[in-house]
């Protein structure tokens, strides 16, 4: 088993962030496998240099070990320009769009949005009707991806089998922006490749992805990894983590006093790999882990009272 830490450094590491890194150093280590560490740092207008060491403080200070030194994802751009190039050159696999966000949401003939949380309207194929060999716009466009119109599906090791059509549930998507920057669903395909990712670990927002992902690697003719999409951590109000609910950083924590094995011990309680929340070092609870245990519901938790803050 070969798994990775992938943080994206646009911002602070939360509690959120923490328990998914736990399960990830849980699993490789349980396994007797290797864990990498990678910072996803394409997303360069927003990517914040603080947080790259800060992330790798936070992992540390959790007691979080891993394999080799931690790379950036940056790293890789040559690998995605030579990737891009087989998709969008022959073949018919993509096609240049020109359609904004706007364009699709007012799109007569895509009135409904995809099942699939945090997706917004299936886009409607305005620009698909493009042939290899066409001019290509003038104007400013991305490059989609042509999706299959056929059932994939994958048996995740938390949530079991799970199946989706991407031509009629998720539509053709970007593999690049308009600024001709690679997307991050071609992006993490190619690292994972690169790094020998055989287990991708991340939460259960993320599905969609990897019915897109693996349209990737059918495509680039890469053997995909398997997935486990582990449940996130809620405020109490059931939205994701964010200054409403308080200060949830990591770093605000250590700054506080809070103990790293009092987040470990709370991160195990609440995955139901402990009876009790009690401090633990993450190291201690290695034998603990067991994939059949994780709740496949997300936690709702009150950040208020978490650890006496």
């Amino acid at each position: 088993m070969r798994t990775r830490l992938a943080p994206s450094p646009t911002g602070a590491q939360h509690l959120g962030n923490a328990r998914t890194h736990l399960i990830a150093y849980w699993a490789a280590r349980r396994a007797g496998g290797e864990l990498v560490f990678r910072i996803d740092n394409l997303d360069s207008p927003r990517v914040k240099t603080w947080a790259i060491d800060q992330a790798i403080e936070d992992l540390r200070w959790l007691g979080i070990d891993w394999d080799g030194q931690p790379t950036l994802q940056t790293e890789h751009e040559a690998l995605y320009q030579q990737t891009l190039a087989t998709l969008t050159h022959g073949g018919n696999l993509a096609y240049p769009c020109v359609c904004s966000r706007k364009d699709i949401a007012e799109a007569l003939s895509a009135p409904h949005e995809s099942r699939f949380r945090g997706e917004g309207p299936i886009y409607p194929g305005t620009c698909a009707g493009y042939r290899d060999g066409d001019d290509v716009p003038q104007q400013p466009h991305c490059w989609r991806l042509r999706v299959s119109d056929q059932t994939l599906e994958f048996d995740d090791s938390v949530l079991g089998i799970q199946r989706c059509n991407p031509a009629q549930e998720l539509g053709d998507f970007p593999i690049t922006s308009k600024n001709d920057q690679v997307s991050y669903q071609l992006a993490v395909v190619v690292d994972d490749h690169v790094q020998g990712v055989d287990v991708v670990i991340r939460g259960n927002d993320l599905v969609a992805s990897t019915f897109r992902q693996l349209d990737l690697y059918r495509h680039l003719g890469y053997p995909p990894p398997r997935y486990a999409h582990v449940p996130l951590v809620l405020g109490s109000d059931g939205r994701r983590l964010a200054k409403r609910h308080g200060d949830t950083r990591l770093s605000h924590y250590r700054e506080c006093g809070v103990a790293p094995e009092a987040i470990v011990g709370w991160a195990a309680h609440s995955l139901g790999l402990t009876d009790t929340a009690e401090p633990q070092k993450a190291a201690d609870l290695i034998d603990q882990f067991d994939w059949s245990r994780l709740p496949t519901q997300d936690t709702v938790m009150d950040t208020d009272r978490l650890f006496g803050l």
